[in-house]
């Protein structure tokens, strides 16, 4: 099958040594900063084309817990799956030693299924596996088609694109810690907001909601995906504080007295103070949420009765989710409000409970926020 990435029009020089050491430089700051892992795979493919001068790379990891290999990164591709030890990449990744192919049609690994899919012509072939710190190989790089004249890749190629695969894995082995302890982390805090909920007699859901709608309305505020979603993680710690309340307190089906009041807004400085000594961002965030979501717009709120835009933009966020969500859900000193009911106190609340910013985003974002409060509901929805 002919193919017109080798056009003799379309062959390219391999890279000068300075020209080498540019795109590495280049490559290594970008991936030293970068926290997400697709990203740094994109980078990292991005890099081994260039290095070598492929017309296509990409980078393969391990699925352990599905026994597969998977690129995540593919230029021009979608995402692949393949059954661990399958494939030319399975077989390098098994044995941890590089493999060239000048042909792949010649070589009995190669499975031409994904070119008959897409309809381009794979030729050479080289693929490294990288490894941990622990030695042990965590994926590879895969490149195809080489694109100079003698279309083929060289000892010098496999040299340069171990250097990338050595530097990436380390990277990739960081970012993933990172990740698996951001997901620890979001795991521990959701299973505390329930146990929170749990003594008060509130459901699961209701801090799964306020998650949601937390994360919808900083969104619509304008704040970045990575932070929304830092908040969305964050915000289930909002009642910690409960934790230390007594049961006659929290779960008294009348009016609370003055006194007992009282002993109720303490679960906000008591949440602040579980969560304020960690240095972890996502705690920080938590501990700001537990510590603020009671306070009001106007000065009116407690712990510290903080005021405007004193009150820190998580806390006024997470304000407003829960009390819509408190609302609309059934408790032990109420039934649950109809939904008119409790858009109409959103706005009489406007700029007195309410960032006025805040409820404006709220009534913009509502079809997204009554479709989380459908999806996530534990009570019979009320006609």
């Amino acid at each position: 099958m002919h193919d017109s990435t080798h056009d003799s029009l379309s062959f390219k020089l391999d890279l000068s040594p300075e020209q080498m050491l540019k795109v590495i430089f280049e490559y290594t700051a970008k991936i030293a900063i970068e926290k997400k892992l697709e990203s740094v795979l994109i980078l990292m493919a991005h890099m081994g084309r260039e290095m070598v001068v492929a017309d296509r790379c990409t980078v393969w990891l391990i699925d352990a817990a599905r026994a597969e290999l998977f690129t995540v990164v593919a230029h021009g591709i979608k995402e692949i799956r393949i059954p661990y030890g399958s494939g030319l990449v399975g077989a390098a990744i098994s044995t941890g030693q590089p493999i060239f192919i000048d042909d792949a049609y010649e070589d009995a690994r190669h499975n031409p299924e994904s070119d008959k899919k897409t309809g381009y012509r794979t030729k050479s072939i080289m693929t490294i596996p990288f490894r941990n710190n622990q030695g042990e190989v965590m994926g590879a790089y895969q490149a195809i088609n080489k694109l100079t004249q003698v279309q083929t890749f060289s000892t010098q190629d496999m040299e340069y694109l171990s250097l990338a695969a050595s530097y990436s894995g380390k990277s990739l082995e960081s970012i993933m810690l990172h990740e698996e302890i951001i997901e620890t982390q979001k795991e521990i805090i959701l299973a505390m907001g329930k146990i929170g909920e749990g003594r008060s007699k509130e459901t699961g859901n209701h801090v799964k909601r306020v998650a949601q709608y937390s994360y919808i309305l900083a969104l619509g505020l304008g704040m970045s995906e990575w932070e929304a979603d830092m908040l969305r993680s964050a915000s289930p710690m909002h009642d910690i504080g409960k934790v230390a309340i007594p049961d006659s307190v929290l779960n008294k089906p009348g009016k609370l007295t003055e006194e007992e009041f009282e002993q109720m807004k303490q679960h906000a400085d008591i949440g602040y103070d579980f969560l304020r000594n960690s240095k972890r961002q996502l705690l920080q965030a938590a501990a700001i949420v537990a510590w603020q979501h009671h306070e009001k717009w106007d000065g009116s709120g407690y712990p510290r009765g903080l005021k405007g835009v004193d009150i820190h933009l998580y806390g006024r966020i997470t304000a407003l989710a829960d009390v819509f969500d408190a609302l609309g859900s059934s408790r032990v000193y109420k039934p649950a409000w109809k939904l008119d009911r409790i858009l109409e106190l959103i706005k009489a609340e406007r700029g007195r409970h309410f960032d006025p910013m805040v409820v404006d985003v709220f009534f913009k974002e509502l079809p997204s926020i009554l479709e989380v409060r459908d999806r996530e509901a534990d009570i019979p929805e009320l006609e």
